[in-house]
Order: C-alpha cells, then sequence, then structure tokens
C-alpha cells in the first residue's frame, strides 16, 4: 500500500496486511506520517516537557458518588 506523509508529503510503501494499513483503510480520519517526522515530534515535545512550561491538557472527569 502506498502511503503519503502528511507532513513532508513524503511517499512510503507499507505492508498491506499490516495492522497500520487496516486502520488506514477503514477509518479514513486517521493519518499517516513518515517516522522522520513522528520522531522529530516526539523529541520536539520532550524538549518542550523539559522546559516546564508546558502543560498538557486533559480531560478531567468528575467523580460519580454511586461509582465506585
Amino acid at each position: 500500500m502506498r502511503v503519503k506523509c502528511v507532513l513532508c508529503d513524503v511517499i512510503e510503501n507499507i505492508n498491506d496486511y499490516s495492522p497500520l494499513a487496516k486502520k488506514l483503510r477503514n477509518r479514513p480520519i486517521h493519518t499517516y506520517m513518515c517516522q522522520t517526522c513522528y520522531d522529530r515530534i516526539e523529541t520536539r515535545t520532550n524538549e518542550r516537557k523539559e522546559t516546564g512550561s508546558f502543560r498538557q491538557y486533559s480531560d478531567e472527569k468528575e467523580k460519580d458518588e454511586w461509582v465506585f
């Protein structure tokens, strides 16, 4: 299966029967990112986390008093 990176527009081939290929075929909202772009984003995110000014927003769910 030929896939295109959403950031750098590099075209790569992946195995047709891999779980990633199945995810891309069945759910069009999922996008492919090549390994170099993924690594670049990961390192920059880790650098921002180390500065201390990085906030990761998450949904705080209210605790239900009826659920244990």
